[in-house]
């Protein structure tokens, strides 16, 4: 193996002699390349499968004290992040290298150079386009043939919207679907109308599949001749997992209805929808935006929207298979959870101490081994790029940079799904009303779904609308109706790739042509793009214009009169080029003023979000350099939400009281000093606990805080109903999206009369008692010093909780200190001037 000066060398030597406007390009991909049994593992000079899952590791505990020393790449494991260069193929770095060939429809002969770096990383040159996507085919059979095997027939699951099972739960599950014949025709079929429609960039598409396809089963044929050959049906399929885990939105009406009338219920009406407009934050007036611009859509109303039905809480009746060897529903399970923790920040030139912008961001994929995504750099006539792609891709980037350009994405979770209700014909519960006549469900067999010997039917039912979800009553009628999921992207899945072609062929040379590519996809994301001239974003999907006065939060009669009237045109989405205050930051939050937020969003995008950390950090640089603004989304990643943003109005209305006890002033006390160091749960010293006291005296009262600040006012059992919308916190190892410190905030400041946009409809904590709700807050920090002396002892400088560890799955990899920041790639890059 070479030495790490040797390697150092071989790296700076591979930035210098790689022309490009880019100056500083490097990334970590923390589950690394490989995958158990590649067979490149043992080549001389490959690293350890978890020298990038180290490097992510490594750089945590700095907390914002990054230096310049950060950004020299490492070239064995030993440093922070790694080079991106675009390599030449005579680059010295590679330690392994094979020629692989083939034929491909259309294409006919095709062959690829495939040469490995020490990390694994394949880099692929070719002659011709379609030989880089025969040899990408190839090396995705080797490096990610355990996804392959196990997603191909699990992410047909995704294409038909299996009702309350998302494909990505069956696949790291390790399920085994297997779809009826019929099913398989039939999506494929609509998938390959949906790409031929797009014309010649479809066509173009489904010859790069079939491509695609012939490198996978070229490398299967050498590997393991009886697997059966894969299809487009398989590259269908692997699209829909993406789709279902990262671009959709929305579909939450029926627990949003549920909740609203136990809002009702025990509230009364009047007050009942003020409640849920308050809580459920569609559109707060304060929330973090990525552009103050404003791309405004109207908020209808919840007392008197058009075409509601109103369901009655308690009676929804699911219609989710339980998976088998399961007692949770499908939905409910772990991986089934749209992600949430992408973030970037972009300082352009007018920020940035080089005159060009900077860099920092990525997808937060969850922490699996083997990865959904893995790295490569392609070369070919018109292809030149490096970064991530995944197993639905054929041949094509999803994340990452060209000679002069980098881009990512970031879910938005924009609202393209909605539930109709669809009323039943007489006693049945299987034929429903739709404009005029009745109509009987589609019966689909789907299959089976298999795990540890034991085996379920998957069937389910579909209206015009979609898969129907489940039963629940009228509130109106007091009649069932049957509960119709209908979504904008549906049969669309793979024509997402529309927009990854764009940026792979080099068809992107500016902004405006980054703006266009991205409004290729009918999925929902926020997409970034930076150059050495130009910094913008656009927010993406498929998003239906309902009819006016419909509220899409809530379920609408299905029965005819409330359909979609097309979809919003592009001019209507959140977009801005070289915002004035040279900065694009987000953090899956709300892209733009007055643009509502998707009804799974519950709460949500409220005053006060993680995305004010990131920006809290970068004020500290006026004009930032490259390791400012990477020490920025470090610190963010394990800053504490509550302590940096919600502290400061807590504190305040703590003034109002008087401390019941010489313990609880001195843990407020504890949380002040918290606050002014940062408020980070990191572990700097490795001891394996959280350093500051602060967190766990936090974690401890949090319950007693939040329950002082809402919960008197709602009442235990409509606070608990509250926490199946949102989360009281959304606590580490997860993202800390959302919490009710977001309502918290809000309310506390109208009740000290400080200025506040979008106030609520009514005061929660104290009821509005300014004396009360502050005296309720202290007895929750004075109880947590209880239980705290009792636990741990007197002494509060030594409290302290154990360090949250974050594990891969579903195969173990290494254990990481907790961090909140992108693990499908991290990228940070800088452009020359």
């Amino acid at each position: 193996m070479l030495g790490r000066a040797s390697l150092v060398a071989v790296f700076t030597f591979a930035l210098l002699a790689s022309p490009s406007f880019a100056q500083t390009t490097l990334n970590v991909v923390p589950h690394g390349q490989q995958a158990p049994g590649v067979p490149w593992a043992k080549a001389p000079g490959i690293l350890p499968a978890d020298a990038q899952a180290g490097m992510y590791d490594r750089i945590t505990p700095l907390f914002r004290n990054v230096t310049e020393q950060q950004l020299i790449p490492s070239a064995d494991g030993s440093g922070f992040y790694k080079s991106s260069a675009l390599l030449a193929e005579n680059d010295p770095s590679y330690v392994t290298s094979e020629t692989v060939s083939g034929t491909a429809p259309v294409a006919g002969a095709v062959s690829a150079r495939i040469k490995r770096d020490p990390y694994g990383v394949p880099h692929i040159f070719s002659d011709t386009d379609a030989g880089a996507i025969f040899g990408a085919g190839y090396v995705v059979a080797i490096d990610q043939g355990l996804l392959l095997n196990q997603a191909r027939t699990n992410g047909v699951a995704g294409l038909i919207d299996l009702p309350g099972i998302p494909a990505i739960t069956l696949v790291l599950g390790l399920y085994d679907y297997k779809p009826s014949a019929k099913v398989i025709a039939e999506t494929t079929a609509e998938q390959t109308r949906s790409i031929q429609a797009k014309g010649p960039e479809g066509a173009q598409l489904l010859r790069d599949i079939d491509i695609y396809l012939a490198g996978i089963n070229a490398r299967y044929a050498e590997a393991s001749p009886a697997t059966p050959k894969f299809t487009r049906t398989d590259i269908y399929a692997l699209n829909a997992i993406k789709a279902q885990f990262l671009g959709e939105g929305g579909g939450k009406e029926i627990e949003n209805a549920l909740f609203l009338d136990a809002l009702r219920q025990g509230l009364g009406r009047k007050a009942g929808d003020g409640a849920f407009a308050d809580l459920r934050a569609r559109n707060d007036p304060e929330a973090s935006v990525t552009t103050a611009r404003s791309f405004a859509q109207a908020t209808p109303s919840v007392t008197k929207p058009r075409g509601l039905v109103r369901l009655a809480q308690g009676s929804f009746k699911s219609s989710a298979l339980q998976l088998p060897g399961t007692s949770a529903a499908a939905s409910a399970l772990p991986g089934s959870k749209r992600q949430e923790a992408s973030n970037i920040l972009i300082a352009s030139g007018s920020r940035s101490a080089t005159g060009a912008p900077l860099f920092v961001g990525g997808p937060q994929i969850g922490f699996n081994y083997p990865g959904l995504t893995y790295e490569l750099q392609l070369k070919s006539p018109n292809i030149n790029v490096r970064g991530v792609s995944a197993a639905p891709f054929p041949g094509y980037m999803l994340i990452g940079r060209g000679a002069d350009f980098a881009w990512t994405l970031t879910s938005a979770g924009a609202d393209i799904i909605d539930t109709y209700a669809e009323t039943l014909c007489g006693g049945s519960t299987r034929r429903y009303r739709y404009k005029g006549s009745c109509r009987a469900m589609t019966k689909v067999d789907a299959g089976t779904i298999s795990k540890g010997g034991k085996t379920v039917r998957a069937t389910f039912f579909r209206t015009v609308h979609g898969p129907v979800a489940g039963y629940a009553v009228d509130r109106a009628t007091g009649k069932r109706v049957a509960l119709a999921k209908k979504r904008s992207s549906a049969g669309q899945e793979t024509v997402d790739q529309l927009f990854n072609q764009q940026m792979t062929f080099g068809r992107v040379k500016s902004a405006k042509d980054f703006v266009s590519a991205a409004q290729r996809t009918p999925q929902t994301f926020n997409s970034f793009y930076a150059s050495a001239t130009e910094t913008t974003f656009y927010t993406s999907g498929a998003l239906p214009r309902r009819p006016k006065g419909v509220n899409g939060d809530l379920p609408v009669s299905g029965a005819g009169g409330f359909e979609w009237q097309g979809l919003l045109p592009n001019s209507a989405h959140p977009t801005v080029t070289n915002p004035a205050n040279g900065l694009l930051v987000n953090w899956n939050n709300k892209p733009a003023r007055g643009f509502p937020a998707g009804d799974e969003r519950f709460g949500s995008e409220g005053g006060i979000q993680r995305n004010n950390m990131l920006e809290d950090e970068l004020r500290r640089y006026p004009k930032a350099t490259l390791a400012n603004v990477l020490a920025a989304a470090n610190a963010g990643a394990t800053q504490d939400v509550r302590i940096t943003q919600f502290w400061p109005t807590l504190n305040a209305m703590l003034a109002k009281a008087t401390s019941p006890s010489a313990r609880a002033t001195e843990v407020a006390q504890r949380l002040q000093a918290w606050s002014a160091a940062g408020g980070s749960r990191v572990d700097a010293n490795g001891d394996g606990n959280i350093d500051n006291p602060g967190a766990v005296i936090l974690d401890t009262a949090w319950k007693g805080i939040t329950d002082a600040g809402l919960c008197g006012r709602l009442g235990a059992a409509l606070c608990k109903q509250l926490e199946g919308r949102i989360n009281r916190f959304d606590a580490p190892p997860n993202g800390q999206y959302a919490g009710w410190h977001q309502y918290m905030d809000k309310d506390l400041r109208t009740l000290l009369k400080r200025p506040v946009k979008g106030r609520y409809s009514q005061r929660y904590c104290g009821r509005g008692n300014v004396s009360k709700c502050a005296t309720q807050l202290w007895m929750a920090l004075d109880r947590a010093a209880v239980a705290l002396t009792r636990q741990q002892g007197p002494d509060a400088s030594k409290w302290t909780a154990k360090s949250t560890r974050i594990q891969f799955t579903p195969l173990p990899l290494r254990e990481l200190q907790y961090t909140n920041k992108p693990s499908g790639i991290h990228q940070v890059m800088t452009f020359r001037p």
